[in-house]
């Protein structure tokens, strides 16, 4: 499956951006999903799965309260909300589809989308 995310950007410090990841080539709807993000010089990190049908979702502690992943099966799309950004939010966030394992690493997934920039600013 192809994956693009969309939607990042410069926002200021407590501004809100909502990502997109678009699926094609394979319907997402049968599959968990996850966003990661990485900043530079640090490791990929998990920010937040969803399974299949939306009704389980598991976020980082660090952004927990700030982020909302839904989904909309109908479009192919996965989204991330996310609110209150802080400069330490700063990071290309990708979107994957989860293959096997631990949900909380980036090893567990198979398809990666190119990803996209959030910029935060102080």
């Amino acid at each position: 499956v192809q994956l693009q995310a969309s939607g990042g950007g410069l926002v200021q410090t407590g501004g809100s951006l909502r990502l997109s990841c678009a699926g094609s080539g394979r319907t997402l709807s049968t599959y968990d999903m996850a966003w990661f993000r990485q900043a530079p010089g640090k490791e990929r990190q998990f920010v937040a799965r969803i399974n299949w049908s939306g009704g389980d979702r598991n976020y980082a502690e660090s952004v927990k309260g700030r982020f909302t992943i839904s989904r909309d099966n109908a479009k192919n799309t996965v989204l991330l909300q996310m609110n209150s950004l802080k400069p330490e939010d700063t990071a290309v966030y990708y979107c994957a589809v989860y293959s096997n394992g631990d949900y909380y690493h980036s090893g567990s997934y198979g398809d990666w989308g190119q990803g996209t920039l959030v910029t935060v600013s102080s």
